[in-house]
């Protein structure tokens, strides 16, 4: 009785270890356990569970974002479109049933689209990074999605992304082609004329991202991941410059839209002005190079 009683205890702990593994490797992983849609505007996603913690971004009002951690009280620990961190539970409705709609960009190179919520289940197709597919749910930590072309399946939480923007990059830089010649415009941000901000603030804000008007605040957004190689960059790429001589203090002057091919679109206040393609590759944008943001 006595050895069954030491059995049963060390199935029991046995049980009580792997569940607790599997709750940290959840964590770790930033696998959804549950989604939430936001009531605010302008919505602070903060870096830690305080009121006075760095703002990683903010979200509009009514999307849809993927719920991490809800074990600190009063806030959850969401991710949403890159971007991950805490937002008052003030401001987050969480879905009960886990049924909703919105679209994910897919976070990794080939990722298997599966025909059940499991890496044990078959694989119905693999998709590259940067693809957008619908979401229509949560099951058990993975995302129910219809792909581009009408396949149906799961997509394990972390490697997909949340978001509202229906675009991938590659539409991002073809949107951004569509003003080339507008003039340029200090302070100007829509097709009557562009700053350099300007003009990538409302490009993204066709894809539906918001961004601040300033080039060093776009810089600090929080937004997608940084890339400090341009041999990194991929077409619709936010790309940041500045030349410490002339800029003092400044974490970035310029900003402009990776295009592909060593090039950039931007709008430029220099003498033949307006939104026109530069290089990458050599030349003053070349030395004057601090990052690219890819979301």
């Amino acid at each position: 009785m006595t050895h069954f009683a030491g059995r049963a205890g060390k199935v029991l702990f046995l049980s009580v270890l792997t569940a607790m593994l599997l709750v940290v490797t959840a964590l770790a992983a930033d696998i959804a356990t549950g989604a939430g849609c936001t009531t605010g505007s302008s919505l602070r996603l903060r870096a830690e569970p305080s009121t006075s913690a760095s703002v990683v971004t903010t979200l509009d009002k009514s999307v849809a974002v993927a719920i991490l951690d809800d074990s600190v009280d009063g806030w959850y620990k969401i991710a949403y479109n890159g971007s991950t961190g805490y937002v008052s539970a003030d401001y987050l409705n969480v879905d009960q049933d886990n049924v909703f709609t919105t679209y994910g960009r897919v976070n990794s190179d080939g990722v298997n689209v599966r025909s059940d919520a499991s890496t044990d289940s078959s694989v119905l197709a693999t998709i590259e990074e940067d693809a957008i597919v619908t979401v229509n749910g949560l099951v058990d930590g993975w995302y129910d999605v219809t792909c581009e072309y009408g396949t149906e399946g799961y997509i394990r939480s972390d490697f997909l992304d949340l978001t509202e923007s229906s675009s991938s990059n590659s539409d991002i830089a073809a949107t951004a082609k569509q003003y080339l010649g507008t003039g340029y415009v200090y302070g100007g941000a829509s097709p009557r004329g562009f700053d350099c901000s300007g003009f990538t603030m409302y490009v993204y804000s066709q894809h539906g991202y918001s961004l601040p008007h300033s080039a060093t605040s776009q810089w600090q957004s929080g937004l997608g991941t940084r890339v400090y190689s341009i041999s990194e960059l991929q077409p619709g790429d936010l790309v940041f410059f500045n030349d410490p001589s002339r800029n003092a203090g400044k974490a970035c002057s310029h900003a402009g839209i990776y295009t592909g091919d060593g090039q950039f679109i931007h709008s430029s206040s220099s003498r033949i002005g307006g939104v026109i393609v530069s290089s990458l590759t050599s030349g003053y944008y070349n030395t004057y190079f601090v990052g690219g943001i890819h979301v």
